[in-house]
């Protein structure tokens, strides 16, 4: 088969490996890549694996052997999935590989800021020492609330390390989880996004992007947090106003940005240098050694279900990626259901 792979810079050498040792042909194509050029290599290959690189309707369609998209990762905002499905072609993704570890990220992020680590570290850097001044006067988690925006998996995972390991008051929102399913993972359920915004020291984002979460903090919904409170982001950029979010709070720690990569010249959020009470991540939140060989491992057994002509296992509960049960390539998991 020829398999393509979108986005090499996120290097995955035992899929590459494995790959051309059962002698496919591989083609690796790097971020940023033109639609044109993408176009040409997608136009005879089998199987398209990618990342973050857009997927058009323009280039599914100009697929003439193409059986399916594997999504190494979560996202599938890049896919055109409609225009893949009425062409018959599988969309799937790696729901499960990193849950705990972006929630550890997240927590790391939080730990930060309250300590001050990223400031102190830059004063440690650049004048040897720092004597216990207001200026980095840091805070404690214990008794502190934190607010969770959707609680799946990683948000759940977010909430036991701030309950049970460190004694904060967990609060969440969740339109689709049941008080009792949130109690159960030690999350007292609040029914109004406002509640969780007012009464929250801290603020961790764990939602999955739609048009209905798109800015869910807007500049109104900004306005009513602490001007304290520290934010967490380490589900999608576009969750946020983000030039709103420039102006509102007195700390913020993403790992994930609306545009990404970010650069220090004319990105919008270019300003989020200068700031002292910021942590920058560059969405590597999911890159760790454990989560990356679980990653390759998923990719691998999809792409051994295309070569062998068996069912495509969705694990996902994204809807979009669930209503393909209606392809009789595939096969819907109900572990997650």
């Amino acid at each position: 088969m020829k398999i393509v792979r979108t986005d090499k810079e996120l290097e995955l050498p035992l899929v590459d490996r494995k790959l051309e040792a059962k002698g496919h042909e591989l083609v690796l194509l790097p971020e940023g890549i033109s639609e044109e050029l993408l176009l040409e290599e997608v136009r005879d290959c089998d199987l398209l694996l990618m990342c973050y690189t857009m997927i058009s309707k323009k280039v599914i369609e100009a697929s003439s052997n193409l059986k399916a998209i594997i999504k190494y990762g979560v996202g599938i905002d890049a896919i055109d999935i409609t225009a893949a499905n009425n062409k018959g072609v599988v969309v799937v993704n790696v729901p499960e590989y990193a849950e705990e570890t972006v929630a550890e990220g997240a927590f790391a992020m939080l730990l930060a800021l309250t300590k001050k680590i990223p400031s102190i570290h830059h004063q440690m850097s650049s004048y040897a020492w720092a004597w216990p001044t207001q200026r980095w006067l840091g805070q404690d988690v214990s008794g502190k609330t934190l607010g969770i925006i959707g609680c799946g998996k990683i948000g759940s995972s977010m909430a036991r390390m701030a309950g049970l390991g460190f004694n904060a008051k967990v609060i969440g929102y969740d339109p689709y989880k049941s008080r009792d399913e949130l109690a159960e993972k030690g999350i007292v359920k609040v029914e109004a996004l406002n509640t969780l915004l007012e009464e929250s020291d801290f603020i961790s984002l764990h939602a999955v992007l739609t048009n209905e979460t798109h800015h869910m903090l807007g500049r109104e919904e900004l306005a009513k947090i602490k001007k304290t409170a520290i934010i967490i982001n380490t589900a999608r950029g576009a969750l946020i106003d983000e030039e709103e979010l420039l102006q509102a709070l007195e700390g913020v720690a993403l790992d994930v940005f609306s545009d990404e990569p970010l650069n220090q010249e004319f990105h919008p959020l270019k300003k989020l240098y200068t700031m002292e009470n910021v942590l920058l991540f560059p969405h590597l939140s999911f890159y760790t050694n454990e989560a990356m060989e679980r990653l390759e491992t998923e990719t691998l057994d999809r792409c051994e279900e295309i070569f062998e002509n068996r069912p495509v296992l969705i694990k996902s509960k994204d809807p979009r990626l669930q209503q393909q049960s209606h392809l009789n390539t595939v096969y819907i998991s109900d572990e997650r259901l």
